[in-house]
């Protein structure tokens, strides 16, 4: 009996090792892709087809992984779709980086009409803006994700808001400025720019839509 416990003994241990040393690798197990490559091939197909049009079937095959690694790598699709807008939204050229370092507010607002006629004209690119795109063809069911685009869209509005506010309080703009009307303005411009973009509008006719916007400032 003393014989047979021992191995009893011996083979939990070993089986208990093993398995530690399987859940070990399997923590410790690195990506077999690369995330930010993987994540602009996500955000290009949200770009060009939208949240919910885009399936999981067709991330699968855009971003070269398995289902398993996407739902482990970066949550479902969701998060996966709200991490791309992060990717979207960031960069040397990003809204807040464009409104921060503006000299004036006129600056800021001309900075981010130019950077929506070119971005949404980039022959690498699907046309149009993915917040946009992607919040017109949200369905109810997705409210929530569609909020979430409405609210980095208000704090592009906000920032540039408060831009136009303290240019009236320095006396860079007159004090009937109104910051709602300027700032909204600028916003319901490059939404509309967007959809232009997305009808197969050209570069040059964005371009001679943001000077004619710009006139709205004196």
């Amino acid at each position: 009996m003393g014989h047979l416990k021992q191995g009893v003994n011996y083979f939990i241990s070993i089986t208990m090792k093993s398995s530690e040393q399987s859940e070990s690798r399997k923590v410790g197990r690195p990506l077999s892709f690369d995330r930010e490559t993987a994540l602009k091939k996500a955000m290009l197909l949200f770009w060009r087809s939208g949240y919910e049009a885009t399936s999981l079937s067709d991330l699968t095959s855009a971003m070269g992984i398995t289902a398993p690694s996407i739902y482990s790598a970066f949550g479902d699709k969701k998060n996966l779709f709200l991490q791309t807008v992060d990717v979207y939204l960031s960069g040397p050229t990003s809204s807040d980086i464009i409104i921060e370092r503006a000299a004036t507010a006129k600056d800021a607002a001309r900075g981010l009409l130019d950077a929506a006629v070119i971005g949404f004209t980039g022959s690498d690119t699907p046309p149009g803006c993915l917040l946009a795109s992607s919040a017109i063809s949200c369905s109810p069911a997705a409210a929530d994700v569609q909020k979430s685009l409405a609210d980095r869209r208000k704090q592009i509005e906000l920032s540039l808001h408060d831009k136009i506010t303290a240019a009236i309080h320095s006396g860079e703009l007159e004090s009937s400025a109104s910051p709602d009307a300027l700032a909204g303005h600028v916003m319901a411009v490059i939404q509309g720019m967007s959809t232009l973009a997305r009808d197969g509008a050209s570069r040059e006719k964005l371009a001679s839509v943001a000077r004619l916007a710009m006139k709205a400032w004196g």
